[in-house]
């Protein structure tokens, strides 16, 4: 019979609403990294950790990682406490507190306080200064060259260290003969949980995201003195593009393929101006590899056959690093799906994360699982991002469960 752990949802509704204080405004919160928000929040939960039987530090990127006194095997448990410049109050957050509520839980009952739970707050997985800063770090894939990205403002990544006094502090790493599995969950951050009717969400994968810088060259000239027979109009091209780049991605796209052109803008810009030269930056994700082949592929065959077609050249070049797709592991996937069917039989499903998360990092050293609750209106970084408290509370219980069950195993082998 799998052993049933009885998380305390109050507790661990009142310490969210605390954490959310950290940066409150509005109905959302303000916590980019090594803000004074984010550190004092960080301070806060290595307090809780502490309080439930946690050895934990705030390592040199702004990890808060607690790690239990109980012998290997060990479940790592977390998420990140970092937002968006005007952010949720639960994308992250959610995960991290899971994480501290399923340590007391599993402390406070004699069927589990043999069991291993470290748990984490990673720093900057939202990419203030430079994506998955913190699980980076822990699985020794930081570079030197990603601590000289910056910020906005210009700070690196090497400079707000310094400036919040962690210059000089270790920097936590994985141990894989203690560490057999990482856990999160996360609100969906879309709409298909709450449109089916659904509680839970057991993750089969992470989209793999890619995107395309596509540039426009033209003539820049008068916009009353040029007739519109000898113009080549950068911004009315890219405009052509734009149209037609949708019907082609549509034919080759999967089932939940998608993407979006979020930045575009003309050169100079100008309403008297015909545009001598215009960019866009196209973003697709998809579970597939080789469906965002396929993607890849219909860009740029729309590129050569605008350069065919004239009057405008153009091109198109890696608009950032690409993400492969990342599966979670099989186990931990049947240990969650199975504890969503004794919690809420029938009203939980399997599905892609199509958004991007730590375990996109960690899951080439660490198998890996997540869990989604519901996220209301499918609304994410934004003050508008809510869940229910119920679907809160109902995915600790299975994520408690499901580390009980996945721990018990791991002891018995």
């Amino acid at each position: 019979m799998p052993c049933v752990v009885s998380i305390d949802g109050q507790r661990l509704l009142d310490d969210l609403r605390v954490l959310r204080g950290f940066g409150a405004t509005g109905t959302g919160v303000v916590r980019p990294t090594f803000s004074d928000a984010d550190m004092a929040a960080r301070h806060w939960l290595r307090e809780q950790m502490e309080a439930a039987g946690l050895d934990a530090t705030i390592d040199g990127v702004g990890n808060v990682v607690g790690r239990s006194p109980n012998p290997a095997p060990a479940l790592l448990i977390g998420s990140h406490s970092d937002t968006q410049p005007t952010g949720g109050w639960l994308d992250g957050a959610m995960g991290v507190m899971y994480a501290i509520e399923i340590a007391r839980s599993l402390r406070d009952d004699p069927d589990t306080n043999g069991m291993a739970i470290d748990t984490v707050a990673w720093s900057d997985e939202e990419g203030t200064y430079t994506s998955c800063l913190g699980s980076s770090s822990f699985v020794g894939a930081l570079t030197d060259a990603d601590l000289l990205d910056a910020n906005a403002e210009g700070e690196t990544v090497a400079a707000a260290i310094e400036r919040v006094g962690l210059a000089s502090t270790p920097r936590s790493r994985l141990d894989p003969g203690r560490q057999i599995g990482y856990l999160e969950a996360h609100i969906e951050q879309g709409p298909h949980l709450e449109d089916a009717g659904l509680q839970i969400g057991v993750v089969t994968s992470i989209v793999g995201i890619r995107a395309v810088r596509i540039r426009f060259v033209g003539e820049q000239n008068h916009a009353g003195t040029t007739p519109m027979a000898r113009r080549r109009d950068a911004g009315a091209a890219m405009f052509r593009f734009g149209a037609e780049l949708h019907e082609r991605m549509a034919a080759v796209a999967g089932p939940t393929s998608v993407w979006t052109v979020g930045d575009a803008h003309l050169v100079p810009g100008a309403p008297s101006i015909v545009p001598g030269a215009a960019e866009m930056v196209l973003q697709y994700r998809d579970p597939d590899e080789a469906t965002l082949d396929a993607m890849r592929a219909a860009v740029s065959e729309l590129v050569a056959e605008t350069n065919d077609a004239g009057p405008v050249d153009v091109d198109a070049t890696a608009g950032r690093s690409p993400i492969a797709p990342t599966q979670m592991d099989p186990e931990l996937r049947r240990h969650l799906a199975e504890a969503a069917e004794r919690t809420v039989p029938g009203s939980w499903t399997e599905m892609p994360s199509a958004a991007g998360h730590d375990p996109m990092v960690l899951s080439g050293h660490l198998p890996c699982g997540m869990l989604f609750v519901p996220s209301i209106g499918g609304i994410s970084h934004d003050f508008a991002e809510n869940s229910a408290d119920d679907d809160i509370v109902t995915g600790c219980q299975v994520l408690a469960d499901a580390t009980a069950a996945i721990l018990s195993a791991a002891q018995r082998a």
